[in-house]
């Protein structure tokens, strides 16, 4: 199961996890894209359900057609995320619920509602963060408090859920990421559509971003078994150090 999954990063993981050999639930809020993914890997493979996480029902809703459709789940992805921008002074606190909401609230409720079926499998359960959840960008505030919170969340169910459950927990933290909604929105804030052909090495020191694929590699060794028994860890998936860095004093900044 793969929340978000109609476009971006979630797509590109459940394109790989099905290459693999899997069946998967795809999650979004895009039907025509959603029905369009489905229709690629074929009614055996996958199944789609189109609803918004903050639904209350939305969770059980996506673990019954798992086990309608499939008998079993091994997995969940916890990919869907409000990328919100905003700052301290214009990010009032119904903002700041809804982003924590979908973010960190979200997951934790699919985790609880797939528990039953994922320890039955002994599965995993894989959330992606972000590499803002150390710190963040002063214009990413909720979202990054937001990634933080469900980085405490992989931590702490990362301990407890093997030992209770035996169901894994792990989370990638993925830095810059070239998927279409970023592309639109670096269009949106005046950059020419090529932005990403020509970054400073401050921000891409290999001259480029990652890409949704790359993620999706990486997803593929957590999720299966050879993670062996590894819970609780959360992997920064950027091509540069997330502490201790200084960027050139002479970096650009309009990126």
């Amino acid at each position: 199961m793969v929340t978000g999954s109609c476009t971006g990063i979630g797509r590109a993981m459940a394109e790989r996890f099905v290459h693999e050999g899997a069946r998967v639930v795809v999650h979004g809020l895009e039907r025509e894209l959603g029905e369009r993914l489905v229709k690629k890997f074929g009614d055996e493979r996958a199944a789609l359900h189109i609803q918004d996480l903050r639904d209350e029902d939305c969770p059980e809703r996506l673990v019954a057609l798992a086990r309608e459709r499939f008998g079993r789940l091994d997995g969940v992805v916890n990919n869907a995320a409000w990328v919100a921008t905003g700052t301290v002074e214009n990010t009032d606190a119904d903002r700041f619920r809804d982003v924590l909401e979908v973010n960190a609230i979200a997951p934790y409720r699919l985790i609880r509602a797939a528990l039953p079926l994922l320890a039955e499998a002994k599965g995993v359960v894989l959330n992606i963060g972000s590499v803002n959840a150390w710190s963040g960008e002063p214009n990413l505030m909720a979202y990054s408090i937001s990634k933080g919170a469900l980085m405490t969340l992989t931590r702490n169910l990362g301990d407890a859920l093997p030992r209770s459950h035996g169901v894994r927990v792990n989370q990638v933290n993925p830095g810059w990421v070239l998927t279409e909604n970023e592309a639109s929105r670096k269009r949106e804030q005046g950059l020419r559509d090529d932005w990403y052909a020509d970054l400073p090495e401050a921000f891409a020191p290999s001259r480029r971003i990652l890409l949704p694929e790359e993620i999706a590699e990486a997803a593929v060794y957590w999720v299966s078994r050879a993670a062996g028994p590894v819970s609780g860890q959360v992997v920064d998936l950027e091509q540069y150090p997330a502490f201790g860095r200084n960027p050139p004093k002479d970096a650009s900044t309009d990126c």
